[in-house]
């Protein structure tokens, strides 16, 4: 069972790496929403250290919508995604591989990203252990999360703004977990209470996403 789980793994992995020029998009994508805001908006110091939280999570948001769409769309297209479901393999196995393949390929290069972001927004230098652990424990729930709508909406035509309306509710106690760790970082306070928090809810995705997302897999293919 886990030599399935380590094959689809590497598989999705040396595909995601063939094409370099998509996850560079992604990360150019996400650097730019980060980037550009201070040049649109001309705010001080102080108003861009405070608005940092919700900027960074909110491009890493838009940027894993962006790769969401990948996820199963090419296995779906050649015909591998029915091979997995008739394999007498668990279906909630071979998409735990998946997303974790695609969190390695895209969402890990938005956390590493991350503190030079932070850093050029003028957020103290002690707080970006805790932006990168917050951003570390959330974007694999936003994957899993992601996953789920992303199978839903797999045989649908021009199923991105569907897929939007789906998952950004679900992504909502992310986005305030992730945001309140950073805000208590950067003020100073303790922001354990918030990481848990963030820990909890990987540890639920990881345990109940799959089975939801090979359901979905299941419905979309019929």
């Amino acid at each position: 069972m886990l030599s399935v789980f380590w094959a689809v793994l590497r598989r999705d992995l040396l595909l995601a790496f063939r094409q370099r020029g998509v996850l560079v998009h992604h990360l150019l994508f996400f650097v730019l929403v980060v980037a550009l805001f201070p040049l649109g908006t001309g705010a001080d110091a102080a108003i861009l250290v405070t608005v940092s939280p919700a900027l960074i999570w909110m491009a890493v948001l838009l940027a894993a919508l962006l790769s969401l769409q990948r996820l199963f769309k090419p296995d779906y297209e050649d015909g591998t995604l029915e091979q997995y479901v008739l394999s007498p393999e668990p279906l909630a196995l071979i998409a735990l591989a998946k997303v974790l393949a695609y969190w390695l390929a895209s969402g890990l290069i938005f956390v590493l990203a991350s503190p030079l972001l932070v850093l050029l927004l003028g957020v103290p230098a002690s707080a970006v252990p805790v932006i990168m652990a917050s951003l570390l424990l959330g974007t694999p729930t936003l994957g899993l999360v992601g996953a789920i709508g992303t199978a839903l909406t797999l045989s649908l035509p021009r199923a991105g703004l569907l897929l939007s309306l789906l998952i950004f509710p679900l992504y909502v106690p992310i986005l305030i977990f992730g945001a309140g760790a950073m805000r208590a970082a950067i003020a100073g306070l303790p922001a354990a209470g918030a990481l848990y928090l963030l820990g909890a809810l990987l540890v639920l995705g990881i345990t109940t996403a799959p089975f939801a997302i090979a359901a979905a897999l299941k419905i979309s293919l019929e």
